[in-house]
């Protein structure tokens, strides 16, 4: 990461707008520093998507992979068990 894409959280307070438009239209991707040290980023919305959706696919594959695993029991038997 080059020193002109990331800021401190305190100099981005002053000048948000413009980092946000960056991002926006420029398509960066800006770090946001606390202490000298990474804090946060801003990201495009097309980043912020690819992130989300990224993540919907990793659940699906652990939910996938728990429906597979041995012993596993249905919500009825759950509830059976647990007297509710």
């Amino acid at each position: 990461m080059s020193a002109e894409n990331s800021t401190s959280i305190t100099e981005a307070r002053d000048v948000l707008g413009q980092l946000v438009g960056r991002v926006q239209y420029g398509h960066e991707r800006i770090v946001l520093t606390r202490h000298g040290r990474p804090a946060a980023a801003l990201v495009p919305m097309d980043d912020h998507e690819a992130l989300e959706r990224l993540e919907d696919e990793i659940d699906l594959a652990d939910a996938l992979a728990a429906l597979r695993e041995p012993g596993r029991v249905t919500w009825d038997e759950l509830k059976a068990e647990l007297k509710l």
